[in-house]
C-alpha cells in the first residue's frame, strides 16, 4: 500500500482545493430550497468553482456527466444533477470536488428541506457526528482501522442504522481517490500508522435501514434496496507536520468541531 505523504506547500495548495470546496457546499445549502432542480444546484457549484480558481474532479471522473452528486432520500450517494425536483422534507445529499493545481479538495453534506421527519434529522445529526468522531480518532500515532472502529460504535450507539459497507474514506492528494481505502466500520487497531503528511477524506454512509445497496441503471446513482433513506457526510482531513490535524474542507480547519473533542488543531495552515 503506497500512501502520499505530502509536506507543508503542497498542503497550503490542497487547503486552497478544500476551502473552495466547503465554500462551495455553504454557498448550495444557503440557496438550495424545495421547488429547485438538481441541475440548478450543479450549476451553481460549477460557476463556483471557476469563480474560484478551481476545476471540477468529478466532472468526467470515469465518464461522471456533472460537477457535483446530488442524491435524494433513498439514493445514498453518486446521484446525477438533472430535471428531478426538490421537495419539502427531502434528505439532499451534495458531493462536491475540486482541483487547485494539481492538489484535491473533496467533501459532502446532507441537507434537510423544509419541514423534516424527526428520524430524517436524527439519521442525518449521526451521520455526520460520526464523521467528525472518526476524524478525531485519526489522529497523530493511531492506526487506520481506529478511525473505522469509531465510526461504527458512535453509529451504533445511536440506534439502528445501515453503514454502507462497499464504499467507505480514502486517501486524497494529487489524485481524489489514493490509498488507503477507509472503512467505516471494523475493529481498533489495525492498519497502516496515521503520521504526519497523510490526508484522508472520512465519509460515513448510512441508512435507516438495510445497508444493502445497488447501483441503477444510469451506472452511478447508490441506492438502498430496502427504499429507506440514507445521508452521507464527509470531510477531508490531514495530520500537519507539527503532528496535529487539520481538516481541509471546513472553513475553520475543524478548529470549533475537534475542540469539543479536546483536540487542538494545527495553526500551520490557518
Amino acid at each position: 500500500m503506497a500512501i502520499q505523504i505530502k509536506d507543508l506547500e503542497q498542503l497550503k495548495v490542497m487547503r486552497r482545493a478544500g476551502l473552495l470546496v466547503g465554500q462551495t457546499l455553504q454557498l448550495l445549502r444557503e440557496n438550495i430550497k424545495a421547488g429547485m432542480t438538481t441541475a440548478a444546484l450543479d450549476a451553481i457549484a460549477a460557476a463556483n468553482i471557476k469563480r474560484g480558481g478551481g476545476t471540477s474532479n468529478f466532472l468526467g471522473y470515469h465518464g461522471f456527466p456533472a460537477t457535483i452528486c446530488v442524491s435524494i432520500n433513498d439514493e445514498i450517494v453518486h446521484g446525477i444533477p438533472g430535471t428531478r425536483v426538490i421537495n419539502d422534507g427531502d434528505i439532499v445529499s451534495i458531493d462536491c470536488g475540486a482541483i487547485i493545481d494539481g492538489w484535491h479538495g473533496d467533501a459532502a453534506i446532507s441537507i434537510g428541506i423544509g419541514t423534516v421527519a424527526l428520524e430524517d434529522q436524527k439519521l442525518m445529526d449521526t451521520c455526520e457526528e460520526s464523521m467528525w468522531v472518526g476524524i478525531a480518532a485519526g489522529k497523530n500515532g493511531a492506526r487506520l482501522s481506529d478511525i473505522g472502529h469509531a465510526i461504527e460504535q458512535y453509529i451504533d450507539s445511536q440506534g439502528k442504522y445501515g453503514i454502507l459497507q462497499e464504499y467507505g474514506g480514502h486517501g486524497i492528494g494529487t489524485e481524489m481517490h489514493q490509498e488507503p481505502h477507509v472503512l467505516n466500520f471494523g475493529k481498533g487497531g489495525n492498519g497502516p500508522e496515521i503520521i504526519p503528511g497523510m490526508a484522508l477524506a472520512i465519509e460515513p454512509m448510512i441508512t435507516r435501514g438495510s445497508p444493502k445497496t445497488k447501483v441503477l441503471s444510469d451506472k452511478w446513482t447508490v441506492v438502498s434496496t430496502d427504499q429507506s433513506r440514507g445521508a452521507h457526510f464527509e470531510n477531508s482531513y490531514v495530520i500537519c507536520p507539527d503532528g496535529k490535524p487539520f481538516v481541509l474542507t471546513a472553513l475553520d480547519g475543524g478548529k470549533a468541531e475537534l475542540a469539543r473533542f479536546g483536540i487542538e488543531t494545527s495553526e500551520l495552515l490557518a
